[in-house]
């Protein structure tokens, strides 16, 4: 199987749910012209398909590797990291007053879904390099940005974010790494700090460490937390990688997947002073982190978009392939097996489902565009889109990534033909930047609330307006308005154990409300005789199967989002455990 790019669907999905061209209209975006936007979409899909999708096997069966307390990446991972670099592919949405090309956010996030399909692991990279863009961008004083910003816009230099500890997890506020003053202004860092991704390798000259620790007599709990950046490499005096700063990689993971992503253990301040600089004011750090994480959730949903697509076309690849037994009244004659219509059920089911949580993922980019551009009320569908995204993105990207292993059959299990590695990859991305319970958490303890109520109550109601007598997704709108009455009145413990389904019935009401605007799009421009017809004409098979078989599912989840926490606590934790 050879990948390519979806070039034609991001296009089609840029235009009629991102509203790019309206994006352009602002000043901000005025270069985002038509012909620039299909170059990009176009150029990065070739280049993904070119430089990165070839590494994909030999990330996952070579990986990186910690040789001598370095991390050396697979063969071929630096020259096309260097080619990225060069191609400029990092910088589409960074500052343009740092080195960034100032492009809209949406437009870097297609460039994330061509690369992250060919491969998730390398992708991962530059991921977490725009978080540090992000937090230096919105908290680093001048000089900072100055000294920085340029090189880690052009993906010259790397970044990282140093959060969880040995024994803090997902609570943030029992970290213990401390930030002691050195009397000029910097501060010596030490602690140990896990899951680091790309917390070491040797694609580029110098990484910038984001860490959050705690100054001396610091309030205990998140109150007391600040950011530091503390760069792998001290910088001399023309602002180039010098002396080493006293930051070791210590081990990294072994781990079920995402293997050419160095997952590492780092210890600062143990061989030598780690110097780190405050980003932001003293105890800031639990808002310098949530800008880090914020547009890192939406990259993570992204990731589902990403294996679903890769998984989608190994599929559809040996379904094409692989024959096996007549088909049932068609005669004696094997045929392939995407004649099948159990195989069909499932290769449909992977296509819409990555269709639905694409548009739902572009759909949240756009509103981040908008948020910087100061639309009013963008910001708020931002934050309630993220938990949606993230959470409905992941859970979408791992079963379709099990189908996809499905799909093949017995082969689907064996190493060799690479159908596992997708959903190895994958799993990870449920439980990293925030597990997708804690997202649903998140949903109805802060988003919930926002404007009273009236955010959700909003969108909820823009689908009620707009789907018309589509039975099954006017059916879900009316639930997940019912479900959200219940949610604002319950107690924190009942909103709390419905949560995660309330959260998916909102995810799948919305993606199936923009699956609903694809589909008017598609039968317009086949009216008009406009676009490509052969993927229109698929475009309203993978809507209508997605609005009538995949939507319906969610209602089903209502009475579980209402159903209350008695009996999540019938038993004790010993009875439970027992």
């Amino acid at each position: 199987m050879t990948f390519s790019a979806p070039t034609t669907e991001q296009l089609f999905v840029l235009k009629t749910i991102t509203g790019i061209e309206e994006l352009a209209s602002f000043e901000r975006f005025a270069e985002a012209t038509p012909d620039l936007v299909e170059a990009i979409v176009e150029g990065v899909g070739e280049f993904a398909a070119g430089e990165f999708a070839p590494l994909y096997r030999i990330g996952d069966t070579v990986g990186a590797r910690l040789i001598d307390g370095a991390v050396k990446m697979p063969e071929g991972f630096r020259d096309a990291y260097q080619h990225y670099v060069e191609a400029g592919w990092s910088a589409l949405s960074a500052p343009a007053d740092h080195g960034g090309q100032g492009l809209p956010f949406s437009l870097a996030t297609v460039a994330l879904d061509s690369l992250g399909a060919a491969n998730m692991a390398f992708a991962l990279c530059p991921i977490l390099t725009v978080g540090a863009i992000e937090a230096l961008h919105h908290h680093g004083s001048a000089e900072q940005q100055a000294l920085y910003l340029p090189r880690l816009a052009t993906g010259e230099w790397t970044g990282t974010m140093n959060l969880t500890e040995p024994q803090a997890g997902s609570d943030v506020g029992a970290l213990r790494a401390t930030a002691t003053p050195r009397g000029d202004g910097t501060y010596a860092i030490k602690g140990q700090k896990i899951y680091i991704s790309f917390g070491d390798h040797d694609m580029a000259d110098n990484i910038i460490h984001l860490v959050l620790a705690r100054t001396p007599d610091a309030p205990a709990g998140t109150k007391g937390i600040s950011l530091f950046l503390v760069p792998k490499y001290r910088l001399d005096a023309d602002g180039n990688p010098g002396e080493a700063n006293g930051v070791k990689t210590v081990s990294i993971e072994h781990k079920m997947g995402i293997n050419a992503s160095p997952t590492c253990v780092l210890q600062f301040g143990e061989e030598g002073e780690s110097i780190g600089e405050l980003i932001g004011p003293e105890f800031g750090g639990m808002r310098a982190m949530f800008t880090m994480m914020n547009n890192a959730r939406l990259n993570v949903g992204l990731q589902g978009v990403q294996i679903a697509e890769g998984a989608t076309q190994k599929a559809m690849w040996f379904a094409r392939e692989r024959v096996q037994s007549a088909r049932a009244g068609g005669g004696r004659d094997p045929v392939a097996i995407i004649e099948h219509p159990d195989v069909r059920r499932m290769l449909l089911r992977m296509k819409a489902g990555t269709e639905a949580i694409r548009a739902l993922l572009y759909f949240a980019s756009g509103y981040v565009d908008r948020a910087n551009l100061g639309v009013d009320g963008a910001r708020d569908m931002v934050d309630l889109l993220t938990p949606l995204a993230k959470t409905y993105g992941t859970d979408m990207g791992s079963e379709i990534a099990s189908l996809g292993v499905q799909v093949h059959g017995g082969m689907g299990y064996v190493e060799e033909t690479g159908a596992a590695q997708y959903y190895r990859d994958i799993r990870i991305a449920q439980i990293y930047e925030g597990t997708n319970g804690i997202q649903a958490a998140d949903l109805v303890g802060r988003k919930l609330g926002m404007g009273g109520g009236d955010v959700v109550r909003s969108l909820i109601a823009n689908v009620q307006a707009d789907c018309g007598n589509h039975p099954a997704l006017s059916a879900l709108a009316g639930d997940c308005a019912e479900v959200t009455e219940y949610m604002v009145g319950a107690s924190v413990d009942d909103r709390l154990a419905g949560s995660y389904p309330y959260c998916t019935m909102m995810a799948v009401m919305t993606s199936g409300w923009l699956m609903l605007k694809q589909q008017r799009a598609a039968e317009a421009m086949l009216d008009a005789g406009e676009g490509n017809a052969d993927f229109l004409s698929a475009k309203l098979v993978t809507t209508r199967f997605y609005l009538d078989r995949m939507v319906p599912e969610a209602s089903g989840l209502k009475a579980a989002a209402m159903a209350g926490a008695e009996l999540l606590y019938a038993l004790d934790a010993e009875a439970l455990a027992g």
